[in-house]
């Protein structure tokens, strides 16, 4: 009787034992799988961040780029309703010209409109000097 007793104990030990590790083991990989979905969600929310945040950097860009070329619009339309003659035109493509000439380039090309507004410019304070003498 008494070792009929003990071979129960050690059998239910035993399978005390099995239980108890394939609990932790299924434990252990229900953590693993949780912490796997947990980076996964991460990963992609940063993804969407990452994508949200390039999306409005460029639609800031271009809301830039449009301002600047309303504004350069808004210039010649008004330019236009003065009634700008050659000379304030050819004044400021010299303006525009002496912007680039700016940069850091070795050799200027300079087109014959602007070689002739030399003279123009000229004739221009000449002409400012004799109504000013008057």
């Amino acid at each position: 009787m008494k070792a009929e007793r003990e071979r129960r104990e050690k059998i239910l030990v035993a399978e005390g034992e099995k239980k108890s590790s394939i609990l932790v083991a299924e434990g252990k990989k229900e953590a693993a799988i949780l912490e796997a979905e947990a980076e996964k969600e991460a990963a992609i929310l940063r993804a969407e961040a990452q994508k949200e945040a390039t999306i409005k950097e460029a639609e800031g860009q271009a809301e830039a780029i449009l301002k600047i070329q309303q504004a350069n619009a808004d210039g010649i339309r008004a330019i236009k309703e003065a009634g700008a003659d050659s000379a304030v035109l050819q004044l400021k493509s010299l303006e525009a010209f002496t912007k680039a000439a700016d940069g850091k380039a070795t050799k200027i090309i300079i087109p014959s409109e602007i070689q002739g507004l030399a003279g123009a410019v000229t004739a221009i304070s000449e002409l400012a000097k004799s109504d000013g003498a008057k």
